[in-house]
């Protein structure tokens, strides 16, 4: 049987209409009775026989699956520089030369073993420029040869920014194309 809302509500109750209370505002009856459920035990299969051995999946060590498992471990190394019977290669790669050439700087190739000259646009595309990275050496000589080898190729006098601590030389315009080339006749 239900409660009246009354019970509950005794200031509420006395502005609702009898029928309302009697038909609508009724609560269910809790009762106290205290439920209670039997312990079981938990089933043998999943029980440990001895508690002081962790539980561990089972596993199989096979030699012969290591292979898959391998190329997923990142190398320690930087794998050699493959080598091609003709250069350049059909996506325009070429190696650089061994030895070295022998300058006061040099430009080390990035991981992939591309040269380290890059486009970037600042200030939504109206501010293009060229970035030399991976710069080692007298990086200020390498500056110096550049200002004597860009007014060939864009007209003026090139505005370049040298940042030391980041080892990268910025070029004010997009001349990508034509520094790659002179660094590869140089040798990088």
């Amino acid at each position: 049987m239900a409660a009246p809302f009354g019970k509950f509500c005794p200031r509420l109750s006395s502005r609702l209409s009898p029928s309302f209370q009697a038909e609508r505002c009724t609560m269910p009856k809790v009762s106290a009775c205290l439920c209670s459920q039997q312990a079981t035990s938990p089933s043998a299969e999943g029980v440990r026989t001895d508690p002081l051995k962790p539980a561990q999946p089972e596993f199989v060590e096979s030699r012969e699956d290591f292979k898959w498992v391998e190329r997923l471990i990142p190398r320690h190394q930087i794998p050699p520089i493959p080598e091609h019977p003709n250069y350049p290669t059909p996506c325009g790669w070429v190696p650089p030369r061994d030895p070295p050439p022998d300058l006061p700087y040099s430009v080390r190739r990035s991981r992939f073993c591309h040269i380290p000259v890059y486009q970037r646009f600042r200030k939504g595309g109206s501010r293009k420029q060229t970035v030399i990275a991976h710069i080692e050496g007298d990086i200020w000589a390498l500056e110096k040869e550049l200002e004597k080898f860009l007014p060939a190729i864009i007209g003026r006098n090139p505005a370049i920014q040298v940042n030391e601590v980041a080892r990268k030389i910025v070029v004010k315009g997009l001349v990508m194309e034509e520094v790659k080339k002179w660094l590869l006749e140089k040798g990088f």
